[in-house]
């Protein structure tokens, strides 16, 4: 019933969770109040002995009471919200901590719609959990005891009857919590599976309709969904069926208690006041924990949804150490290699090659030759190469995640631009830049005129830069990542989606970068590398040449034969 690593993780919610147990046992106690003062009202006027004062009594009774459970009812609700709020506001900042942690790797954990899923809907399942379950049945245990104690002064025999039967309610959650834990595990799964296939559609849905294939993932989604509606209505099935269990428990178990009430008067065991006393609580015995058992199928919902939640919590995380202080020089590689997870060959096999400081050396090759792992290598988002990568003559492995990602700035070809102002975004990079500093930035990739038409800083953002053209979103990240002012900077096929005069203004700030920083370019394009200081080639994981451009292409070999092929290609384009 309870998931003891949640309670642990949030052992500052225990002193909630005590403070609304102990609101609604005094609404119960206010509540016992009020049915007691009735039945002796109605028993005086069974036997016509009503006097004003009682009616006084009864009055002010019911108001105190309905006062006591008013203030009793508001600060249940005002701790369950306290508890429901804390819970949602850690989960999640457990969970985007973790997934900056694991940083790009993430994705070889879990897919991004199920990360999306448990950061909402599964927190929101969870917050359910701490602010109703939790309270809940430590109350349900009490309020049958309470009554007991109460019942047991005025008829042991019914209090214990009515006790007894109490224990079939939890049973009966016990015999189904079992099958509903597999169940609601596939549920998620299959939930998870559908959120993913939509986010895929919903992402890819111009290339669905260039290739008219919409309406076969159309199919596709439709058949996902249709295995989520199944399962959906198992787990509903399930739920109601263990809630009309619950109920018969409930309301069979009252009658029981009343049936031996009326017995119990007829027999002079007890008076008319206790008797009507017993009949109208003896509902109360049961109550709470058939509300239990409604909050039980959302606790194991929410138990389910804590199982992926620290599924990702406890994905392992290669600890960074930071043995050094920065040293910029040379990149070094010697004799690394690396082999995918899930694969057998090599992607890189015994590599060895020199990167100076402060000049461009680009990195290139035909596809999945090896240049972009190389750079996942060097950001230590890939591990568990052979080998060995220096920087400034201190290894990588005693460089923290952090300090190079402090001084080391990756451009790609899909550099994210967020939603809101392109001072925002520019922020980013350098959050101690002036407007001034922005907008130097800006001219030197050549986006100033372009943006002060807009707006200048102040200029809207849309989601993804939807306003923007894929050049103009390259240069604005070439932008952050000049405010960022690394000692090195990687631009990893950056000018893949641009149009040709949007690359060769690329290519221009990559120049002038290269004069005071280290500069890495990866490129399929070989025009744009002829002015590299040294060009890096691969081929199937291997460095098959290295040299300027002039060099390799007197040599005649791999890198001449790649870019006078490409050439030939872009003359018969043009």
């Amino acid at each position: 019933m309870f998931n003891k690593r949640l309670l642990s993780e949030f052992k500052e919610n225990k002193i909630l969770v005590v403070g609304m147990v102990i609101t609604q046992w005094l609404s119960l106690l206010a509540n016992v109040l009020l049915i007691y003062t009735m039945s002796d009202f109605i028993m005086k006027v069974f036997n016509r002995q009503v006097e004003s004062r009682d009616i006084y009594i009864l009055a002010i009774t019911a108001i105190t009471v309905m006062a006591v459970r008013t203030v009793m009812n508001s600060l249940n609700s005002s701790l369950s919200f306290k508890a429901s709020t804390g819970v949602k506001k850690r989960l999640r900042q457990m969970i985007f901590e973790k997934l900056m942690r694991l940083g790009s790797g993430y994705k070889e954990k879990l897919q991004t719609a199920e990360a999306v899923q448990i950061t909402t809907e599964g927190v929101e399942q969870l917050e359910i959990y701490f602010a109703k379950y939790i309270p809940q049945f430590f109350y349900s245990l009490l309020a049958p005891l309470t009554l007991f104690l109460i019942v047991g002064r005025m008829s042991l025999k019914v209090a214990v009857v009515l006790l007894i039967c109490v224990p079939l309610i939890p049973v009966s959650i016990v015999a189904v919590q079992k099958f509903a834990k597999k169940m609601l595990s596939k549920y998620w799964g299959t939930y998870t599976e559908l959120g993913d296939s939509f986010l895929e559609s919903i992402q890819a849905l111009t290339t669905l309709k260039i290739y008219q294939a919409d309406k076969r993932y159309a199919k596709k989604m439709d058949d996902e969904a249709e295995k989520f509606r199944k399962i959906t209505m198992k787990v509903l099935i399930m739920q109601l069926n263990s809630v009309s269990i619950m109920d018969m428990i409930a309301y069979g178990g009252a009658a029981l208690g009343i049936i031996l009430t009326v017995l119990e008067w007829q027999a002079a065991g007890i008076n008319l006041a206790q008797s009507i006393f017993i009949i109208m609580v003896s509902a109360e015995f049961f109550l709470p924990l058939r509300l239990l058992g409604s909050f039980f199928h959302i606790a194991m919902n929410g138990n389910a949804a804590a199982d992926k939640i620290f599924k990702l919590l406890d994905c392992e995380e290669i600890q960074d150490t930071e043995n050094v202080n920065w040293n910029m020089g040379d990149i070094v590689c010697e004799n690394v290699s690396y082999t995918y997870p899930d694969k057998e060959d090599a992607v890189l096999r015994n590599v060895s090659f020199n990167i100076p400081q402060n000049e461009l050396t680009a990195i290139v090759g035909e596809s999945g030759c090896g240049k972009s792992t190389f750079v996942s290598l060097l950001m230590k988002e890939r591990r568990d190469y052979t080998g060995k990568i220096t920087i400034g003559g201190n290894e990588l492995d005693e460089i923290s995640g952090d300090m190079l990602r402090r001084h080391i700035t990756r451009i790609s070809h899909d550099a994210y631009i967020f939603y809101g102002t392109l001072y925002d975004n520019l922020k980013m990079g350098n959050p101690a830049a002036d407007r001034k500093q922005m907008e130097e930035a800006l001219r030197l990739v050549d986006m100033y005129d372009t943006v002060s038409e807009k707006g200048g800083l102040d200029m809207a953002i849309e989601e993804k830069g939807a306003n923007l053209s894929g050049g103009q979103k390259q240069r604005i990240a070439m932008a952050r990542a000049i405010l960022h002012d690394s000692d090195v900077y990687v631009f990893d096929e950056a000018t893949s989606n641009v149009d040709v005069e949007s690359e060769n203004k690329i290519m221009e700030v990559v120049d002038k970068l290269s004069k005071t920083k280290t500069v890495i370019v990866i490129y399929h394009r070989l025009a744009n590398v002829k002015n590299a200081d040294n060009i890096i080639v691969l081929k199937d994981g291997i460095i098959c040449e290295q040299g300027n451009h002039n060099l390799l292409i007197e040599k005649n070999g791999h890198y001449a034969r790649l870019y006078n092929t490409q050439k030939k290609l872009e003359t018969v384009i043009q």
